[in-house]
């Protein structure tokens, strides 16, 4: 699979590609990586003065984690967002990013980075209703619902996997040892095993999972079907936090000023800022029809059209 996120030559551009990329994956990787290392200094510095958190989470963990008992919800009502960028084992974020990564590339293969976006934090937000209200209703969970918490960002990720699942369900991909295998049958795969999985040690984090997973079927369904249930979010977006004037607003390949031929760093980031800026056309095309673009929106659109053929 070659597209967008194509590996670059060299191991450090790709690794730079991956946590410092002008787009909406590199972002969220980035969020997710600099939260874990965060708590994780965090952690050492208040381990070393003998303070801990509670649920045997680290300090700053237990302020950013989401808790099942709706009175410390009541408290806490910005943890239904900064959950699903938490984690505080080592292997619980490499695997969620890994995840998030490849799962990441196979959606904007076909869809826009905004809709990335939407999907993470939409389908976050279901996995924290869905982990919040069983906690709540069901009364198994009665005698740890107050000290049970949900943290991490496997509902968000199941959202985009099953999001691009249901629009392209018979897209293929190789995985180990399996072969050829297609994104329905790889999606359907991880959701009952989380349905399997819920009387484990972790109710609360596969329910969660269901949650993101329901919301990304029912989004992409309805988008397969022609319309958007949740296009009230498609402005959703990062801000630019690039510090550094912008260079390139279009792409082309055309030499610098100075004459020597571009480096691959600046013809990847010409590539990328292009890239995004057309994505935002589409997006504004979806919300508000081709006839609301500018004169130069239309035509960058056009040039690319071109090339594309």
């Amino acid at each position: 699979m070659y597209g967008y996120y194509q590996q670059p030559g060299r191991r450090n551009e790709w690794i730079k590609s991956i946590f410092f990329g002008r787009n909406v994956l590199s972002r969220l990787i980035l969020i997710n990586t600099a939260i874990f290392l965060l708590t994780a200094v965090v952690h050492l510095f208040t381990w070393l003065f003998g303070i801990h958190g509670p649920y045997g989470l680290t300090v700053l963990g237990s302020f950013l984690a989401l808790p099942s008992d709706l009175h410390k919800l009541a408290l806490m009502p910005w943890t239904v967002f900064t959950y699903m960028f938490l984690h505080e084992g080592l292997f619980h974020w490499l695997f969620n990013m890994i995840m998030l990564y490849f799962g990441g590339i196979l959606f904007t293969e076909y869809l826009s980075q905004r809709k990335l976006l939407k999907t993470y934090i939409l389908g976050g937000l279901a996995g924290a209703f869905f982990f919040v209200a069983a906690f709540n209703i069901f009364p198994v969970f009665t005698s740890i619902r107050q000290n049970a918490v949900a943290l991490g960002a496997s509902a968000s990720i199941l959202a985009i996997i099953v999001a691009i699942s249901t629009y392209v369900p018979n897209y293929t991909v190789q995985l180990f040892l399996l072969g050829r295998v297609k994104l329905k049958w790889l999606a359907i795969a991880f959701v009952l095993l989380d349905i399997l999985s819920i009387p484990s040690d972790n109710p609360g984090g596969h329910i969660a999972h269901l949650g993101g997973a329901l919301y990304g079927f029912l989004w992409a369904l309805s988008l397969r079907n022609g319309k958007d249930l949740f296009s009230l979010f498609d402005r959703l977006n990062f801000p630019d936090i690039n510090l550094q004037k912008r260079k390139y607003k279009r792409f082309d390949t055309s030499r610098p000023a100075s004459g020597r031929p571009m480096t691959d760093e600046e013809y990847n980031r010409k590539k990328a800022a292009t890239q995004a800026e057309i994505d935002r056309i589409l997006d504004k095309i979806s919300h508000s029809g081709y006839a609301s673009l500018t004169k130069a929106e239309k035509e960058l659109l056009f040039k690319s059209s071109k090339k594309n053929h």
